[in-house]
């Protein structure tokens, strides 16, 4: 499920309230029937920045949540190879993570939040700092990661191109104060092949279904940025 809406409208406070580092002023959040007040293991969380440990390997990052918890040495490294091995990482686990590319270390991110096993996986803004190109790469990498763990992930983007190419469902908020607009089931990224790669991921994004969903969820981010103005 990927969040859109105008700058300033809430999407990120969004999360922070479901991962329970803020407390909703009103309503409440539940998952499983659990109302969240505070963060928790079952909610993996992963930021813009990476938060990385620059003096603990790819391996010491990627297994600091499972340490935290009492997992075994030999239980949480055997559970961490295998997501590096998901994203391709597995000959860099000895690697000293500043030594890494922007991308290499936003997988070692997602690795740390997987490798706990949360049932909600929150990003936000996860691909805002890298290049293009990678950052093509890395929605299509994450696109293999959900197919793969079936896990559920909410994902807060600026990018309209990115939300309509990841989700499954995409939500459209509101000028502050945030409330949901639209709130629209798709199927592309269901519909993207698992061994897929950046020219089929090129080619989707040219189609013509693609650039009309594009062009009507940018036309509502504008509405709501051209109301806002007018009321300010």
């Amino acid at each position: 499920c990927c969040v859109i809406g105008p700058s300033g409208c809430g999407k990120t406070t969004l999360l922070r309230i479901i991962g329970g580092f803020y407390e909703a002023t009103s309503g409440s959040v539940t998952l499983d029937g659990k109302e969240i007040r505070e963060p928790g293991a079952d909610r993996g969380v992963v930021f813009q920045e990476y938060a990385l440990f620059p003096w603990k390997s790819v391996m010491g990052n990627a297994q600091f949540g499972l340490q935290m918890k009492g997992v075994s040495k030999a239980d949480r490294r055997q559970r961490v190879e295998e997501y590096l091995q998901m994203v391709g990482l597995s000959e860099f686990s000895d690697a000293a993570t500043y030594n890494l590319s922007g991308g290499m270390q936003q997988r070692v991110a997602i690795v740390r939040a997987l490798a706990n096993d949360p049932e909600v996986l929150l990003m936000d803004e996860p691909f805002g700092a890298l290049d293009a190109l990678t950052r093509e790469e890395m929605e299509i990498e994450l696109l293999k990661i959900w197919k793969k763990t079936k896990k559920t992930i909410l994902f807060i983007t600026h990018d309209v191109e990115e939300a309509v190419f990841l989700s499954s469902r995409l939500v459209i908020l509101t000028a502050r104060p945030g409330k949901v607009k639209e709130n629209i089931e798709l199927s592309f990224a269901k519909d993207f092949p698992i061994t897929g790669d950046l020219k089929e991921a090129r080619t989707l994004k040219t189609d013509p279904a693609f650039i009309d969903v594009r062009t009507n969820a940018l036309k509502s981010i504008w509405g709501e940025r051209a109301s806002r103005s007018e009321a300010d």
